[in-house]
Order: C-alpha cells, then structure tokens, then sequence
C-alpha cells in the first residue's frame, strides 16, 4: 500500500467527509484541489497571512457523531510554498495514532476511541491554532449553511434588528447571529441593510464590517459603507473609518476601487492603521496600476509603518507578487520606496 504523505492522501484515504475553509485573510471556502496542489509543490498558497496558510479544516470521520473542526497553520517559504517538516510530522503522529485504519478506504474502519483520538490530535500541536472569534463565527456560519443546517438561533434578532422592523437592543445581538445573517446575504436584503447603514450603532457598524469583509457585496450596500466611512473620517472616528474600509475590503466594485483610489490620494488619509486595513483586507483591491503604486507609496511615506514587513506580506499573495517586485522595481530615484528600499539593503 502507498505511504500516506500529504493531509489530502489521508482524508482521501480515510473515507473523510471533509470541507475546507481559508481562514488566514477572510474566511471562504477552499476547494480541495487547492491543497492538494499546495502540498504537491505544484502552486503557491492563494491566500497567505503572516507567513502561513491557514486551513480550517472540517471533517467527519468513521465513527463521529459530530465533525471535527482542525485549525492549521502551515508554515509557508518565501515563495508562498509549503515548508513540509511540520506538516510532515503532523502526519506522523496522525498515522501513529490511528495506526493501520488511517490508510483504510472504509470510512467505518475507524472506532470511537480512534476518531476520538483523531479530535485530540490538535492539543501540544505546533501547527494548531485558535481563530479570532469572529473568524470562528464566520465558519460556523459557512459550515452550517454548506451543510444545509439551520442557522443559529442569534439569527432572527438580527435579522429583525437590521431589517428595522422590531426595535431590539443592539447590546443583546449576537455575533453569531450577525455571521449567519452575512453569509445569507441575498441582492434585495442587503440593499434594504444599505438603507439602515447611517442609522447604526457604532458598536454593531463594526461588529457588522468585521463579517462582511469576508465577501463580495452589491453596489449599494458598499456605497452606504463608503459613505459611513467617510462621515467617520469626518468626526475623527478612526476605527469606524478602517472598519468601513475593510467592510468592502473582498468587493471588486467599482465603488470600493473608486474609494480606495481616493483615501490612497489623500495622504493625511494614510496612517498605520488605514494602510494595515487595506493590506490586511482590501488586498483584492491592490490588484490595480494606479493603487498598488499609491498604497506602497503611502506606506513608505509613513514613518511609523513596518515598511519591509508588510511588502513581504503582500509579495507573498500570488497575484500580488509580480506587481509589487515591479513597483518596487521600477520606484522613481529620490522616491520614498526607494529611501525605504536603501534602508533595508545590506550594508
């Protein structure tokens, strides 16, 4: 029998039912042939963060009432590829533990105490790690609406709270709740949301935002965020501002580019905080001629920003990199990406 050497080989070879999740920059799904190429050496990891692919990985295995959920943390070279000692090792330990039943095509292979073992395997894990808590909501939400489950029972105060149609205390809505109403954002209910948007609590503009940078919105709730945003930067309100900037942060319209361009143009606009939403969230929108430039300018201009580290973290997103080597490149002489690049050579 062939060695298991990969995740993918082990879940193929097990019978796994097994869903998998990006759960570094925003969480979405993430087609197994993915992995399968990453750990095959044969692509860069789409969506890297800190230096690390992470996977939420979920799963039923043998014997399990209930799906195991794993959160791993591979660790990535400077090409974006998979560093394989730790996973490797991983596997080892999974294959010690489950012993000859791992490799087994029969899904029922496994005992109880086996896949209970399976469950365990994340405690004393170098690989393992825990999820902020708004990224574990956002997988709840995906994993149960993939599945065809109902959502949480926080769904319908959310629901009827920013539908406007019961006046309920924002202070009792649930994150969860806010999660499951994003993921089943439809065209109509999220324009009905863009008119609710100027009316929110600061408190739930944020709790809000933090979900929806997850994916793509229609036109019109952007608008509504762009302009909250932008009366935020009005008053002072940093966070709100930064939240707004991240809310759009995965949609490719053309008002979130049109909004980007704009604050990348205004160089008060550009402290830390604003350009580590953008690189942090809004990176789908660097993929442009005119803002990539402006973003590296900007943040070389600042002299508060960790300049080489968020270049490396960016060069490191596939689609990202060749762009900004040419940026970088081709930096006019006496620019601020060329003083900061100066800076880091070796003396």
């Amino acid at each position: 029998m062939q060695p298991i050497n990969t995740l993918d080989e082990f879940f193929t070879r097990s019978g796994a039912e097994v869903s998998l999740y990006h759960m570094g920059r925003r969480v979405t799904a993430c087609p197994r042939e993915t992995l399968r190429a990453f750990e095959n050496a044969e692509q860069a990891w789409p969506e890297p963060w800190q230096g690390q692919a992470r996977l939420g990985i979920v799963f039923r295995l043998g014997a399990m009432e209930e799906p195991a959920i794993w959160f791993l943390a591979l660790p990535l070279d400077e090409q974006g590829m998979l560093s394989p000692a730790q996973r490797d090792g991983f596997i080892n330990r999974l294959l010690e533990t489950l012993g000859r039943n791992a490799a087994a095509s029969d899904a029922d292979a496994l005992n109880p105490q086996e896949t209970a073992d399976v469950d365990h395997l994340m405690k004393d894990n170098p690989l393992a790690f825990t999820p902020d808590i708004t990224f574990q909501a956002m997988l709840n939400a995906r994993a149960t609406h993939a599945r065809g489950l109902p959502a949480s029972q926080h769904l319908e105060p959310v629901e009827a709270y920013l539908s406007g149609q019961q006046a309920i205390d924002w202070q009792a809505l649930g994150l969860q709740g806010i999660a499951d109403y994003v993921v089943r954002l439809d065209t109509p209910t999220a324009d009905a949301l863009a008119l609710r948007i100027p009316h929110l609590p600061v408190s739930v503009i944020h709790s809000l935002c933090y979900c929806l940078e997850h994916q793509p919105l229609p036109e019109a709730l952007v608008e509504a965020l762009w302009a909250r945003g932008e009366q935020a930067a009005s008053s002072g309100d940093l966070e709100t501002l930064c939240a707004c900037v991240r809310g759009v942060g995965s949609s490719l319209s053309t008002s979130a580019g049109h909004w980007y361009t704009s604050l990348l143009n205004d160089s008060a606009a550009c402290g830390p905080d604003l350009i580590a939403a953008i690189a942090g969230r809004g990176w789908p929108l660097l993929e442009d001629a005119e803002r990539l430039p402006l973003f590296l300018q900007r943040l070389a201009e600042d002299e508060r920003s960790h300049f080489a580290a968020v270049v490396r973290d960016i060069a490191l997103i596939p689609r990202l990199r060749l762009p900004v080597m040419l940026t970088l490149r081709d930096a006019p002489e006496g620019s601020a990406i060329q003083a900061r690049l100066a800076a880091m050579a070796p003396r």
